[in-house]
Order: structure tokens, then C-alpha cells, then sequence
């Protein structure tokens, strides 16, 4: 059953907590480069301390010492996951899992923020297809030994197929159905992303914004079938 991550999108760490004081059941949070940067180290530690699981969405994209020190950093800061951008390559991937010790890397595909257009102006190719790319970046990860990757909810199905079931799928995108899209171009309800094979749903909007956020967060789990994410 799909883990349910709540993306904590707020501007400092002071309403970070307090949201979080509305979710008593929260277990996974993810904090990106905006909090992070922020607010640092202090931050996970103090999400550590109201036992949750960390999720640390950097995207490390560097040369390999470099992000094998980052991640090293993450590793002492007892983070239970990060990210690697596969375009990094396989080398900087493998040095993140060599020192990656209890930390579950996974390797971010295609930013759910891309469609064909703008992936293929990036990456300097014409005619490009997400899902193929999403594809071929996944088997580099996978080769460099990390646990899985994060892809949009479109390219759930067909990684899980290529991986196998012991792979990692983190995925962002989740949105209710009806509800915007927002700045994201491949989106799913979380229904149909963990039956598509997610093991991750990253969600951020949809509760933190909400009037409720307890009451989405338990509606999210039981769409899952989660007993508890």
C-alpha cells in the first residue's frame, strides 16, 4: 500500500510545525530546497523529534565527490530519503549510494513540470517522449544501485513493470480529481497512482491548503486502501 508523503511547502519552520500540529497523524513529510534552505539541519531535527519520516527532496546534481558529501550530510541528519537527478549520470549516482548507509536514494526522472516541448529544449533533442525518457533515466538508476526513482504518475505503470516490485516509485502529482493542476503538466488521484505501482504519493497542495488537512489526509489513505502512511 501506497505511502502517503505530505510535502511541507510553507515559508519557515515556525508554520511548518504548526501545520503540522494539525496533522497528528502525519508519518512521512517531505522537505524541499525552499524550507530546507531556509531553515537547515534544525529543521529535520525537530521533525525527527515528532518521530516522522523525512523525506529530503534536493536533487543533488553536481560531480560525484560533491554530492557523495551531501549526501553524507544527509545521512548524519538520519533523513530516511533523498534525491539524486538522474541526469547527473551513473557515476555520480553510484558515489551518492556508496555513503548512502540507511538512506533510501531514489533518482528523479522527468520534473512532472516538463511535457515533451520543454524536457526536449532542456536536454537539447527533438521529438523527445517523456515516457521514454522517464524509462531510460530509471534503468540508469537502477544500474547505479539506487532504490528507486520519482516520476509522474504517467510513468508509474510502466517502471514498476521494468524495475520490478522491490523498486522504489516516488510520485508527485497527486491531485484530487477536478482539483488544478497547479504548475505540474502529468498528474493522477492517488487511486489510480498506487494502483499503477507507487509505493510513494508525494501530496502538497491538496492538503496543506486544505480547510481540513487531517480529514484529506485520511481520505487519501483510504482511496489507497493505507492503513496508516
Amino acid at each position: 500500500m501506497a505511502e502517503i508523503v505530505v510535502a511541507l511547502d510553507q515559508p519557515n519552520a515556525g508554520e511548518a510545525l504548526g501545520f503540522l500540529d494539525r496533522l497528528p497523524d502525519a508519518r512521512w513529510v517531505k522537505v524541499g530546497s525552499v524550507l530546507f534552505t531556509r531553515e537547515g539541519p534544525a529543521l529535520v531535527g525537530a521533525l525527527r523529534a515528532r518521530n516522522l519520516e523525512i523525506f529530503l527532496d534536493l536533487k543533488w546534481h553536481d560531480i560525484p565527490n560533491t554530492v557523495a558529501g551531501a549526501v553524507r550530510s544527509a545521512a548524519d541528519l538520519g533523513v530516511a530519503m533523498a534525491t539524486v537527478h538522474t541526469l547527473g549520470g551513473r557515476e555520480m549516482m553510484a558515489a551518492a549510494r556508496a555513503v548512502a548507509g540507511g538512506i533510501r536514494l531514489v533518482g528523479v526522472t522527468v520534473l512532472t513540470s516538463h511535457d515533451a516541448a520543454s524536457f526536449g529544449c532542456a536536454v537539447g533533442r527533438d521529438g523527445v517522449e517523456i515516457g521514454a525518457e522517464a524509462l531510460r533515466l530509471a534503468e540508469e538508476a537502477a544500474a547505479a544501485g539506487l532504490a528507486g526513482v520519482v516520476c509522474s504518475p504517467a510513468e508509474a505503470a510502466a517502471l514498476r513493470r521494468r524495475l520490478g516490485e522491490g523498486a522504489l516509485l516516488v510520485v508527485p502529482g497527486i491531485r484530487p480529481a477536478g482539483a488544478p493542476a497547479y504548475d505540474q503538466r502529468r498528474t493522477a488521484t492517488a487511486r489510480d497512482a498506487a494502483a499503477a505501482g507507487a509505493t510513494h504519493l508525494v501530496v502538497g497542495r491538496p492538503i496543506t491548503a486544505a480547510r481540513d488537512p487531517a480529514g484529506v489526509l485520511d481520505q487519501l489513505r483510504a482511496e489507497v486502501g493505507a492503513g496508516g502512511a
